[in-house]
């Protein structure tokens, strides 16, 4: 087996993302040890039982001692005080990466705490369900995935490599951008879109005319779908909204204005503006798949269980 890429790796957070690459680096054997941090001792005892790494401990400043790489996988609001917490324990040539959603906001909460001789390197894999907690992590959660780095300017160029050896080894395929502008892209790939999905679901479950039962029992793939972006973790998405506010909030803006430009193609029975939005954004779909982004099968990719009539 080829030598491992760190001596000893600490995650601080055990959810989905946690989780899901402490079974690769186990499988994979890149770290000869893994320790893991989490606020929750119920949750520390679920990842002690899954056996997913080599130490455990309610102290982030305990489990970064000696880490090679350390990988903060919190709510993006809490990434100061971690950051504050394990900043006087980290080892010289330490790397240092989250992987937040926002990126300018996670920057400019751990930045200032991280000592000169540590390599502090913002990350943020595009990869995840909308399940959370240690039993939701699985092996291959990132093997075809974008994993986006943020590097500050005077990023060490080895350090930087280094991070992307470990990606690469999970199946991520990397690319480097500039905080602000990732922040405005994840505004529309997907910050948007789970907001525009929380609030879907909540004018139906407000809906006097249908009841809940009605909602819940004839939901077609469209609605189901919306469901699914909608259970994701309430934490981490009213996170999202407070630290990535002004580019979602330009986001929103844009989705109003077309939202009524769309009001008026209905209300004036415009069918051939309806037309050409939808043939639009349906090449969009078209793009993602060739793009490898998501399947072209039926129900988009998402397999129902087909249970005969008895």
């Amino acid at each position: 087996m080829a030598e491992p890429l760190f001596d000893k790796i600490t995650l601080i957070g055990i959810g989905l993302i946690g989780s899901s690459i402490a079974r690769d680096v186990k499988a994979l054997g890149l770290a000869r040890d893994v320790t893991i941090s989490t606020r929750s001792a119920d949750t520390l005892k679920r990842a002690r039982e899954l056996d997913l790494g080599t130490g455990y401990t309610l102290a982030a400043e305990e489990a970064v001692t000696d880490a090679d790489l350390v990988i903060v996988s919190v709510p993006v609001g809490a990434s100061e005080a971690v950051a504050k917490q394990i900043a006087p324990h980290l080892k010289a040539g330490a790397i240092v990466t989250d992987v937040g959603s926002t990126k300018a906001s996670v920057i400019a909460q751990m930045a200032p705490h991280m000592p000169s001789n540590v390599h502090f390197i913002p990350g943020h894999p595009l990869a995840g369900t909308e399940k959370s907690g240690p039993d939701a992590g699985f092996r291959g959660l990132f093997k075809g995935r974008w994993c986006i780095f943020t590097p500050l300017a005077d990023t060490d160029p080895d350090a930087l490599g280094r991070l992307r050896s470990f990606w690469e080894a999970l199946g991520s395929k990397i690319d480097e951008m500039d905080p602000e502008h990732h922040d405005k892209v994840l505004a529309i790939v997907s910050h948007l879109p789970h907001i525009i999905a929380y609030n879907i679901v909540g004018t139906a479950d407000d809906l006097e005319t249908v009841t809940e039962s009605e909602v819940i029992k004839y939901s077609a793939s469209g609605f189901r779908d919306f469901t699914r972006l909608a259970a994701s973790d309430p934490t981490m998405w009213r996170d999202v909204c407070l630290h990535n506010k002004d580019a979602l909030l330009e986001m929103l803006a844009r989705f109003s204005e077309d939202l009524a430009y769309l009001q008026r193609a209905i209300r004036w029975g415009e069918g051939d503006k309806l037309f050409e939005l939808f043939s639009r954004t349906r090449s969009i779909r078209r793009s993602i798949v060739e793009a490898g982004q998501d399947v072209d099968t039926p129900d988009f990719g998402r397999h129902v269980l087909d249970t005969p009539e008895s």
